[in-house]
């Protein structure tokens, strides 16, 4: 079971985090104080934490840049209710591994944590992905479906990679946008849906049960429906 520290001194939010996180499985520890947080972050047996910028005792940034200082690399997730870019960057660069504004909807928080104890597991061997009757070989940069190659631009590769290591969950528009083009998300752009659009009409042709699904009001999920 993933071990999760929530360093949050709003009782309120502390608590919606929590109850989200432990509805799906996860043990939670919260802590109110950023100089006690500090002190409980540098716990190896932590997955992920979740850090509030302003805190009692140390604000967030300090608290960051201390545990990367002392080489604890377990990946977090600043969260804040100031939304400034520099803001945002600061926290980035001082050691976050992601950047959620407040107020934010559960689900987000929910998947922004899993992808952050997916990149901190370690690393799969795995050098073929495969859903139903797509395949995806990662070493040849080869994909088929049903057996048949298609032709994938070197983005629509990439993209394909990150739906299919995360198959069956929701990956919101912020998630692939920011994994697949390394880019902070502008809500302002469609990139993303018109390059579903194309990896779609080459995955999801006449005579096959389509497998990627738009998730109305959140985003895509590849996946085989029963």
């Amino acid at each position: 079971m993933p071990r999760i520290l929530v360093i949050e001194d709003d009782d309120v939010t502390a608590r919606e985090i929590a109850a989200e996180l432990i509805s799906h499985g996860i043990d939670v520890d919260t802590i109110a104080n950023g100089s006690e947080g500090l002190l409980r972050a540098a716990d190896p047996r932590y997955d992920a934490i979740t850090l509030d910028m302003m805190l009692p005792g140390m604000d967030g940034l300090s608290v960051v840049t201390q545990l990367r200082a002392l080489g604890v690399t377990t990946p977090v997730l600043m969260i804040s209710a100031l939304c400034d870019v520099d803001e945002r960057v600061r926290g980035l660069r001082a050691g976050g591994d992601d950047y959620l504004t407040k107020p934010f909807a559960p689900d987000e928080m929910l998947a922004r944590v899993e992808v952050l104890l997916r990149r901190h597991r370690p690393q799969s061997s795995q050098t073929v992905l495969a859903v139903a009757d797509l395949e995806l070989d990662l070493v040849r940069h080869v994909a088929r479906r049903a057996g048949k190659e298609l032709s994938l631009l070197p983005t629509e590769f990439k993209l394909l990679e990150f739906l299919m290591r995360h198959a069956g969950q929701v990956l919101t528009r912020t998630m692939i946008f920011e994994t697949v083009w390394g880019f902070h998300f502008d809500p302002g752009t469609n990139l993303i849906d018109v390059h579903i659009g194309r990896l779609r009409r080459k995955i999801d042709v006449t005579g096959l049960a389509p497998l990627i699904h738009t998730v109305r009001g959140s985003g895509y999920s590849l996946a085989q429906n029963d």
